[in-house]
């Protein structure tokens, strides 16, 4: 269904693994994501792809486990203009259908821009893991020690929105 800005939102499908492999070696120079100890493949996780005039605009992927719909990844090649909106309300309303209690992500310390975004659509800190990047380092080697605005990163931030508790 596209929406006033012209996104359509659809599930990741297998013609769209290339795709999400080159999309996130070019961006973020890894396929692989860790949260909480788990090391992900972004291209083997489900989820949700946004379109603009027929052309990949955003990806947001996702992992189910024990009634809890994870979101592990989340980008928007347009910016400020409703895409990562569209793709969590998408998400939401998936992680409902599933019956999960909650829809939770992992972002680190540095990430404000990060931080503001999932707090205005109506997430809420649920645990900060200290010194969490040391363990994702072990699975994960090139995560750098510093990040955004020269902050080192140090901390996992849990984010939550609890559903069916």
């Amino acid at each position: 269904m596209k929406n006033k800005i012209g996104v359509t939102i659809r599930s990741i499908n297998p013609a769209d693994k290339n795709w999400i492999s080159d999309f996130y070696k070019n961006r973020w120079n890894s396929t692989r994501v860790v949260s909480k100890g788990v090391l992900h493949e972004v291209p083997n996780l489900p989820g949700f792809i946004a379109l603009k005039s027929g052309l990949r605009v955003g990806l947001l992927t996702s992992h189910i486990k024990d009634r809890e719909f994870e979101i592990v990844t989340l980008d928007s090649l347009d910016t400020y203009i409703g895409i990562g909106s569209r793709l969590i309300t998408t998400a939401v309303e998936a992680a409902l259908n599933s019956s999960c209690k909650r829809i939770w992500l992992i972002t680190t310390n540095d990430n404000l821009p990060a931080l503001r975004f999932f707090q205005k659509r109506g997430f809420q800190i649920a645990a900060v893991h200290r010194n969490a990047l040391e363990v994702s380092r072990k699975l994960k080697p090139e995560i750098p020690q510093v990040g955004l605005y020269e902050i080192p990163l140090r901390d996992e931030i849990e984010l939550e929105i609890v559903l069916n508790p």
